[in-house]
């Protein structure tokens, strides 16, 4: 008997993580092929993607490497980071995550791999959390509505601007902005204004608007409450200035400031804007965080990004949606005002569990605490002769010491604090949930002072202004009083996230959306402290290991998708989109085309592209789509020679919108091209491209990626995303930049898309281990077994739906579409009907009616392996079958599974009058009594809950119910 060998080296490579991230095993992927009629992955992809787009050569990536080795490689990179006390402010402050939240909630896959709520019927957890972050930003703004939250503070300001001017009186006019608010807000204000017309002026409004404003006219106002530089202002009397004005007044506010100051709401404003990452949320390098907005009632209607409401569901129970369309990008496009369509939903339930599990007491204690270390500082400084510019303040003070802030910001970093250096002459330092004696004993040495915080603890008082004390109580609501013990609190978590559906519990076959694999190696390093807890506006040399991760994932995004320069600044797909409209604008103008103006998008394209169109200054022109799908080449070259001088650029998605490679892409560019203009490709389908094909090179000058779709940042129920812009070399002058960061950008740039240099840095490390662990070969396999997946699917299905469109051979891309509109036209069952189905079947739906109504647009990707892919075929193939039984008159049109789809648990209860079984009700074929997810309420009525707006916890009274 001869011995086995294995060489050791073989051995300890183990098994390659692509194996777990690619769902198919060989076997799997060999019984796919063969019902999709292909003998390999490379003879599939070979027939389904156009000759003139593939790549020749394989992908200049590192050699993949194993989980462990990542995580080692990642542990040397955090190692690199260097974590001092934050008391820079800014609006990025140190705050405990409570490890109930920090767990259950940032660590776990039952709220992270969750999807938009837009089958809120398997939603109502991560909606009753929405809701109750939106409570809880209300509540303390003293505004009636609040948003589901926006991508961060400056956005969010940068909205109010938009807003301001599409409600206000004011027709003309400026927005006049508080020479006060934090810089990084008025640089990103300044980047949206320029192109869309609004002149943005500047002044300090602590005495008022001066006249020489006021007679220009004055649409809006924004004022920061406290200060940047710490100051608390009462903002009555300029808010009655403005209001006088017409102007529309925007206040940047401090949460847990409000806790203890009077809100905004109170002292007049008409929305409140800021950012919820101080309520547990690690500062992440700048990110992610969930902004906010709240507005007054007259408002609500016009509030951009997302907004929960209550409804009831067909039973007339309480339910939660999201209210009112209000992804107005789709629904309005070249007319919308906001290219928003995500939002942080991972982060506002962040936030929002901070306020349930800590309650109004929790929190005034928690800013009681911050100010009074704030009090003790400035007594010691003030006590040492060193002067500050301000006496009322809640948590930053600014010092002035004339010629020397250098010197005592190096002290301070010496002693392991950062402080925010002003000027030659000031310096800003801020106090927070974390701080410590011992960082202020670091603070005063460093101002060379010395001081007692024992002795100036008995006799200093507060410093907050008597007359801008809160008076009234908030968060009623019994949410924020009855999780005080970590057995509530934990059995409050576990009980949203059993209502919900996410990737933990199943596959959610979303096209467009790519729900794939988020692995726990590349999860877990995003709470280690050293990526967490550094400061976005921190010396770069404590950050030398975020910014060596973020040069190479940079730089192997740029190998992806052929292009020469990529920016990870913007923080969703959508500010993706900007940021690359507005370097094609600027490249046009530096070039004298100053005319170049026109966009050209197709009529299947993503709401955002025109949205992001119109706020980069362009004139929006829809090209036609043929009846396969494609672009109607013939339109096209008619709109390009009708505006060939004006021409900017065309916007277009790859694979198209419609799930297919269009063959004619390479001549479309060149066409483009000829005529003066720009390529704009959409990277919202890039999991169908990876390793085959790069639109850098296929004619490509510009795309965003969406690093939560192709590169496995999890999609959190709603956000986070990341959004980073890629360009060719002529474009690359032309990226965001950043003012208080300069090595974040090029110094031409076009000023920030984000409040914050680099973005959401704080999930770089889950993409930048994704492409490590797969490597070149392992990102091409995952891309043609994406591919695969879809063709199975589609074949399958083909006999039972008809598929709308396909490429070359008959093939899609990475999605198909199934058209239900002959079904529904025959039977009158719609595709909301076989959408709610789907989860008695214990699945998420497909995307519903778009790009096209009535169809349901179906993504596998390449990590759902074959079993639960043949669960879902069967589903819907059953599905088919229950149809025929309303077409055929043997269930009502009006009452069958379908149409009374989903049935809850409590459904089964009492006498049953439906001609179907309750087995066939909720146990229908392939269904498991075991396994069974029930979903919390029937099919909710949207109507009701429009016609009846409510966006904040039900009354007491309603809650027991």
């Amino acid at each position: 008997m001869t011995a086995h060998r294995t060489p050791l080296s073989e051995l300890e490579r183990g098994t390659p993580f692509e194996q777990r991230h690619i769902g198919p095993d060989a076997e799997a992927q060999a019984k796919m092929l063969a019902q999709v009629g292909y003998g390999s992955l490379d003879e599939l992809t070979a027939a389904a993607v156009p000759d003139v787009i593939k790549s020749a050569e394989a992908l200049g990536l590192p050699e993949a490497r194993t989980e462990a080795e990542v995580l080692a490689e990642l542990r040397g990179l955090a190692d690199r980071n260097t974590v001092l006390t934050p008391m820079i402010g800014l609006g990025y402050y140190g705050t405990f995550t409570p490890p109930v939240i920090l767990r259950n909630v940032m660590e776990n896959p039952a709220w992270y791999t969750a999807y938009t709520p837009y089958q809120p019927e398997i939603s109502q957890g991560r909606l009753e959390a929405l809701l109750n972050f939106q409570t809880m930003v209300a509540e303390l703004t003293g505004l009636p509505t609040s948003g589901a939250s926006l991508l961060d503070e400056g956005t969010a300001a940068a909205e109010a601007m938009a807003l301001s001017r599409r409600i206000g009186k004011v027709r003309n006019g400026v927005f006049l902005v508080d020479s006060d608010v934090l810089p990084q807000t008025l640089a990103v204000i300044g980047t949206r204004a320029e192109p869309t017309g609004v002149e943005v002026v500047t002044a300090d409004l602590s005495q008022g608007i001066p006249d020489s404003v006021a007679e220009r006219g004055v649409f809006g106002v924004l004022l920061q409450y406290p200060g940047a530089s710490g100051a608390i202002r009462d903002l009555r009397p300029v808010i009655e200035q403005a209001h006088a004005l017409g102007a529309v007044v925007t206040v940047a506010a401090d949460l847990l400031a409000l806790t203890l100051l009077t809100s905004p709401g109170e002292l007049g404003a008409d929305i409140a804007v800021g950012t919820t990452q101080r309520f547990g949320v690690p500062m992440g390098f700048g990110g992610p965080h969930a902004g906010y907005m709240a507005v007054r009632d007259t408002f609500a209607r016009s509030l951009p990004g997302r907004l929960v409401g209550v409804s009831v569901d067909a039973d007339g129970d309480k339910a939660y949606r999201l209210a009112l369309q209000t992804r107005e990008q789709h629904i309005r496009r070249e007319k919308a005002t906001s290219n928003i369509c995500t939002a942080q939903v991972l982060l506002a339930v962040m936030a929002g569990m901070y306020a349930v599990h800590h309650g109004p007491e929790g929190l005034r204690t928690i800013a009681r605490r911050t100010h009074r270390y704030a009090s003790l500082l400035a007594a010691g400084l003030t006590a040492g002769g060193v002067e500050l510019v301000h006496g009322s303040y809640f948590d930053t003070l600014t010092a002035r010491v004339p010629g020397r802030a250098a010197e005592v910001v190096a002290a301070a970093r010496e002693g392991g604090v950062n402080l925010h250096l002003v000027d030659d002459s000031h310096v800003s330092l801020a106090c927070d949930e974390t701080t410590t004696r011992a960082a202020l004993t670091t603070v005063w040495a460093a101002f060379g002072v010395e001081a007692d915080i024992e002795a100036l603890d008995a006799t200093v008082a507060d410093t907050l202004p008597a007359a801008l004390l809160r008076e009234d109580e908030y968060l009623h609501h019994p949410v924020f009083h009855q999780h005080r013990s970590e057995t509530a609190m934990l059995r409050y978590l576990r009980r949203l996230a059993d209502r919900d559906y996410a990737l933990d519990r199943g596959m959610i076959p979303l096209g467009s959306c790519t729900m794939k694999l988020n692995a726990t190696t590349e999860m877990e390093p995003v709470t280690w402290p050293e990526f967490g807890q550094i400061h976005p506006f921190a010396p770069v040399d404590q950050a030398a290991g975020y910014l060596t991760l973020i040069r190479e994932l940079e730089e192997r995004l740029a190998e992806v998708t052929g292009y020469d320069k990529v920016s990870l600044q913007p923080n969703a797909g959508s500010q993706g989109e900007l940021a690359g409209l507005l370097a094609v604008r600027a490249y046009h103008r530096a070039n004298g085309d100053e005319q170049r103006t026109v966009c050209l998008i197709p009529s299947s394209a993503h709401g955002t592209n025109a949205a992001s169109a119109v706020m980069a200054g362009m004139k929006v022109v829809v090209v036609k789509t043929a009846d396969d799908g494609e672009i109607d080449v013939d339109d096209l070259r008619a709109k390009i020679e009708k505006h060939r001088a004006e021409l900017a650029v065309l916007m277009i998605t790859y694979p198209s919108t419609h799930g297919v490679f269009e063959e004619h892409v390479a001549d479309i560019c060149a066409t483009v091209h000829e005529a003066g203009g720009q390529v704009y490709v959409d990277g919202a389908n890039l999991n169908a491209l990876v390793g085959l094909a790069k639109p850098g090179k296929f004619g490509g000058d510009v795309s965003h990626l969406n690093l939560h779709k192709t590169f496995c940042i999890p999609h959190g129920g709603g956000g986070p995303g990341v959004g980073p812009v890629a360009v060719r070399e002529h474009l690359a002058p032309y990226l965001p930049n950043h003012p208080l960061q300069p090595t974040a950008g090029p110094r031409t740039g076009v000023g920030p898309i984000s409040a914050a240099p680099w973005g959401s840095a704080g999930i770089l490390p889950i993409s930048w281990s994704y492409v490590r662990l797969m490597g070149g070969a392992g990102l091409k396999r995952a891309t043609q077994v994406a591919v695969l997946a879809a063709n199975y699917i589609a074949k399958r299905l083909e006999p039972h739906y008809p598929v709308l469109y396909t490429g070359p051979a008959g093939l899609v891309a990475h999605e198909c579409i199934v058209d239900l509109r002959p079904l529904s036209k025959a039977t009158g069952v719609t595709v909301d009907d076989i959408a709610k189905r789907l989860i008695d079947y214990g699945f998420h739906a497909p995307t519903m009616s778009f790009p096209v109504a009535g169809t349901l647009m179906i993504e596998p990707t390449e990590s759902e392996n074959l079993q639960e892919i043949d669960r879902f075929c069967a589903a819907m193939i059953a599905i088919r079958q229950e149809v025929e039984k309303v077409a055929s008159g043997e269930w009502p049109a009006e009452d069958n599974p379908l149409r009374n789809a989903p049935h809850t648990a409590a459904s089964l209860g009492g006498e049953w009058e439906h001609p179907y079984t309750r087995q066939e009700a909720v146990f229908p074929a392939g269904v498991s009594t075991a396994d069974k997810y029930w979903p919390p309420v029937r099919r909710i009525d949207g109507a009701f809950g429009d016609r009846n707006l409510v966006c904040s916890c039900p009354p007491l009274d309603e809650y027991g119910s």
